[in-house]
């Protein structure tokens, strides 16, 4: 889905609840204003949330704007953007911010 959003820890680590309590809590506050902008760029009823971590094994965190719990079904074919229209996506959320 256009503006969906990878927050990924410089800390390396395979599970997301192996981070410190103190980084998780920054993460959630550096994701906050990202999930907002979101919000505001895309036609969703609100910016949904998701830790999977099956597919790296690498701690991230998946913000998508979402108008169902059914957005979130990540076992469905993945958008395939160009590099000019990821670029523009990008573009779109860092002018909400």
């Amino acid at each position: 889905m256009e503006g969906h959003v990878l927050v990924i820890p410089k800390t390396e680590t395979d599970r997301f609840f192996d981070l410190s309590d103190d980084y998780l809590s920054e993460m959630l506050l550096f994701a906050k204003p990202i999930a907002k902008a979101i919000e505001n760029v895309f036609p969703c009823n609100r910016c949904g949330i998701s830790v999977v971590g099956l597919e790296v094994p690498h701690a991230h965190l998946h913000l998508v704007p979402i108008n169902s719990a059914d957005d979130l079904n990540f076992t469905r074919g993945k958008l395939k953007m160009t590099p000019e229209e990821l670029s523009q996506t990008q573009q779109k959320i860092l002018a909400a911010l």
